[in-house]
């Protein structure tokens, strides 16, 4: 169960990028977007195999994505949604963790 957050992240963060780049022309979303839910991806498979440095891949992503969103909150929605979301999974992980 604790790797599904990894995985809707992966999904997000992979849309998201997609959305970036086809909407604005921006090749740091897609970039980012991609490596950011691969990153996601390798984690929610590494919580699967039961193993704890998937834990730690996860909430590494969300610390960076959450950190990276808080500068853009105000250019619109879809920054406040990853800052929140990738906020809340930071949380679940690191309760995992620690």
């Amino acid at each position: 169960m604790s790797a599904y957050p990894a995985f809707v992240m992966s999904l997000l963060c992979i849309i998201g990028g997609g959305m970036g780049f086809a909407r604005k022309g921006s090749l740091m979303s897609l970039i980012s977007g991609l490596t950011t839910g691969m990153l996601y991806l390798w984690s929610g498979q590494q919580i699967g195999e039961g193993l704890k440095v998937g834990h730690q891949g996860a909430f590494a992503a969300s610390a960076l994505l959450t950190l990276s969103s808080i500068p853009r909150l105000s250019k619109g929605p879809i920054p406040k949604v990853l800052a929140v979301t990738s906020a809340a999974v930071a949380f679940y992980y690191s309760r995992l963790l620690y």
